[in-house]
C-alpha cells in the first residue's frame, strides 16, 4: 500500500512526464496571451462582463491553438517531446509524406499536450507557494493574502490540518502528473503511431532490407569463399614448386593476385551498401565471367570439362548473374571438399529456362563435408528459391551432382 502511494514521488518516470507537462506549459503561453490581450483589444468587450471576456478570449486561444496544431513542424516536435520524455512509445513511422488524417491526429495530440500540461504547470506553481504559507498558517495565525486581507486561523494544534491537507495535495500532484502523463502517452500510441497502411509499409520495407542483407551475404561467402579457396590451392602449389620450377610458381602466384582482386571488389562494393553509399560498385558478374572463373577454377588444379550452349545475352541479367553465383560456388565447393577432381559443369536452355549441371566425383572428403552441413547448399537453394527455380542436390552413384533449373525471366518466368 505505501509503494503505490509513494509510487510515483520515487519513480524517475514521474519526473521525465512532469517535464513533458510542463513543456506543455510553456507552449501555452503565447495562445493565454493571445486570448487575454489580443481578443479583448480586438472585440469590443464590457470591462464589467468579465464572464463574456473569459469565454471569448478562451475560444479565441482555443481556435488558434488547433489552427497552429496542423503545421507541418508541429508532428515533428511531438514526436521527439515524445521520445524523448515518454520513453519513445511511438513505433517508428514508414518515410514519406504526412497524409492530412495523420497531421489531424498529430495535431490532437499537440492540443491535449498544451492543455494538460497548461493545467499541471498551474498546479506545480501554485501548490508549492501555498504549502509553504500552509506551514507557516500555525505560527503566524493567517493563511495567504486577498483583497481583504489575509485570511485569519488559529495558532498552534487547531490549524494543523492546513500542512497536512496540502501535503496531500502535492502527493495528488504527483499522482495527477504520472496518470496524465500515461495517459497521454497512450494517447501519442494511438494518435501518433503510424497507421494500418505504414505499418504494411514498415514491414515490407524491413523485409527488403532483411532480403538485401541475405543478398549480401551470399555475395559475400560465394565471391570471397571461391577466392580464398583459389588462393589457398595456388598458394601450396607456389610454395611446393618456387625452387624447382619458378615459372609454375609464377603463374601461381599471378592467379592468387588475379582471385584476390575480384574478392576486395565485390568486398568494396558489399562494404558499400553496407554503409548505403549509393555510388558503390555494383559488381556485374554474369555467364559472360563465366570463361574467366572457369580459367582461375584450371589454375588452380581442377581439371574442368565445360559445355555452355546458351547465349549469355539473351539471357536475364537477374537470372545470370545468379546463374555465375550458382557456378561459382558448385567451383568453390569441389576444390573445398573435394579437392582436386575432375569436374562436369553443363549450361544450357532447357524448358524455357536455364539449366545448370554441375558433377564430380564425391571422395572421402565430400562425404565428411556433407554430414557436417554448410552454407554453400543453403544459399544455392536460396538464391534458386528467389527466381522461383527448382534446385536437385545430390549422390548419383559414385559422383556428387548439383542440378539447377532457372526460369528465363527471373520468378516463374516473369
Amino acid at each position: 500500500m505505501i509503494r503505490r502511494i509513494l509510487g510515483p514521488v520515487t519513480s524517475r518516470s514521474t519526473y521525465r512526464r512532469w517535464v513533458f507537462l510542463v513543456l506543455g506549459g510553456a507552449l501555452s503561453a503565447p495562445y493565454v496571451l493571445f486570448g487575454a490581450v489580443v481578443v479583448p483589444s480586438v472585440l469590443p468587450l464590457s470591462t464589467d462582463d468579465l464572464a463574456s471576456a473569459f469565454l471569448l478570449g478562451g475560444a479565441g486561444a482555443l481556435v488558434v491553438l488547433a489552427a497552429t496544431s496542423l503545421l507541418p513542424p508541429v508532428r515533428a516536435l511531438e514526436l521527439a517531446a515524445i521520445r524523448e520524455l515518454l520513453d519513445d512509445p511511438v513505433p517508428e513511422a514508414a518515410s514519406g509524406p504526412v497524409s492530412g488524417r495523420a497531421r489531424v491526429r498529430a495535431g490532437a495530440m499537440f492540443v491535449a499536450h498544451v492543455l494538460v500540461g497548461a493545467l499541471i504547470s498551474l498546479a506545480s506553481l501554485m501548490l508549492p507557494a501555498f504549502l509553504g504559507l500552509a506551514f507557516a498558517a500555525p505560527f503566524t495565525g493567517s493563511f495567504g493574502a486577498g483583497t481583504d486581507g489575509p485570511l485569519l486561523v488559529p495558532r498552534g494544534w487547531a490549524s494543523a490540518w492546513l500542512p497536512a491537507a496540502f501535503l496531500l495535495a502535492m502527493l495528488l500532484l504527483f499522482h495527477a502528473v504520472a496518470g496524465a502523463g500515461a495517459l497521454l502517452t497512450r494517447a501519442a500510441v494511438a494518435w501518433l503511431g503510424p497507421s494500418a497502411a505504414e505499418r504494411v509499409a514498415l514491414l515490407e520495407r524491413r523485409t527488403e532490407r532483411l532480403a538485401e542483407r541475405n543478398r549480401l551475404a551470399r555475395e559475400l561467402h560465394d565471391s570471397v569463399g571461391h577466392a580464398l579457396s583459389v588462393v589457398s590451392l595456388q598458394a601450396g602449389a607456389a610454395r611446393r614448386t618456387l625452387r624447382r620450377d619458378p615459372d609454375t610458381a609464377e603463374r601461381a602466384l599471378e592467379a592468387i593476385e588475379e582471385s584476390a582482386r575480384a574478392a576486395l571488389d565485390d568486398l568494396d562494393h558489399v562494404l558499400g551498401l553496407l554503409r548505403e553509399e549509393r555510388a558503390g560498385r555494383a559488381p556485374q558478374a554474369g555467364l559472360a565471367e563465366l570463361p574467366a572463373l572457369l580459367s582461375a577454377t584450371r589454375a588452380a588444379g581442377v581439371e574442368v570439362d565445360s559445355e555452355v550452349r546458351a547465349e549469355a545475352a539473351a539471357v536475364a541479367p537477374v537470372v545470370s548473374r545468379e546463374a555465375y553465383r550458382i557456378l561459382q560456388e558448385c567451383l568453390t565447393n569441389v576444390l573445398r571438399h573435394a579437392g582436386k577432381v575432375p569436374v562436369t559443369l553443363r549450361v544450357a536452355e532447357a524448358d524455357g529456362g536455364l539449366e545448370l549441371t554441375v558433377r564430380n566425383p564425391v571422395g572421402a572428403a565430400r562425404d565428411s563435408a556433407r554430414n557436417g552441413g554448410g552454407s554453400g547448399l543453403r544459399g544455392i537453394a536460396e538464391r534458386v528459391d528467389v527466381l522461383g527455380g527448382r534446385l536437385r542436390a545430390g549422390r548419383q552413384g559414385r559422383d556428387w551432382e548439383v542440378a539447377v533449373w532457372l526460369p528465363a525471366g527471373g520468378r516463374g518466368g516473369e
